[in-house]
């Protein structure tokens, strides 16, 4: 039997094809990958009419008068999934780790589930860099392992760029690029013989 490939840390790309409409063209982060299942953070679709401010609003986790910069009020919510779609992540680089709240993902990003590194990063506190989400994508076991067998998922290393930059647009592009795919030569089909 083939050994499992272990992909945390990485960005699975969706095939065309896929037979789950929501993943659609999606850049999926691996937060988690074992042999328990997996999970992760779509991190190149935007929650419609949803940002920061709206959602520390809703949270009512800061003061009127805090001082909040612009760059945070102004930062999208992203879609991360649609499993728990009420449920806030951020995904962030390590600088700031709560060792009650903080799940390390590698040596240089972490996640973190709870309203602590909201108020940091609205304070100015934050993390370095982070990426905002609602919801996350989870597998049972073996079920991410089938979807990549039946020619739904490629894979690549995970950067900066793919996951906290705040343009949206072109990062499924330049994910394909990373790992020398032209979209054009794409096909829905698997190739196993």
């Amino acid at each position: 039997m083939k050994a499992r490939t272990n992909l945390d840390g990485q960005i699975l790309i969706a095939m065309p094809g896929m037979s789950d409409s929501r993943f659609d063209r999606s850049l999926v982060y691996l937060c988690v990958h074992s042999d328990g299942g997996a999970m992760g953070l779509i991190v190149n679709k935007t929650m419609p009419m949803m940002n920061f401010a709206e959602l520390i609003s809703r949270l009512d986790i800061t003061e009127p008068d805090d001082p909040i910069s612009d760059d945070m009020l102004n930062r999208g919510v992203l879609y991360g999934g649609p499993v728990e779609p009420g449920r806030g992540f951020v995904l962030h680089t390590s600088d700031y780790f709560s060792a009650d709240s903080s799940l390390p993902v590698t040596e240089r990003i972490a996640l973190t589930a709870t309203t602590d590194i909201l108020k940091a990063m609205a304070r100015g506190e934050g993390p370095h860099m982070a990426m905002l989400a609602l919801g996350y994508s989870g597998w049972a076991p073996g079920q991410l392992e089938d979807e990549i067998q039946r020619n739904g998922w490629l894979h690549c290393a995970a950067d900066d760029e793919l996951l906290f930059d705040t343009r949206q647009d072109g990062k499924y592009l330049s994910a394909l690029r990373k790992i020398g795919v032209d979209p054009a030569m794409l096909s829905g089909e698997a190739g196993h013989g």
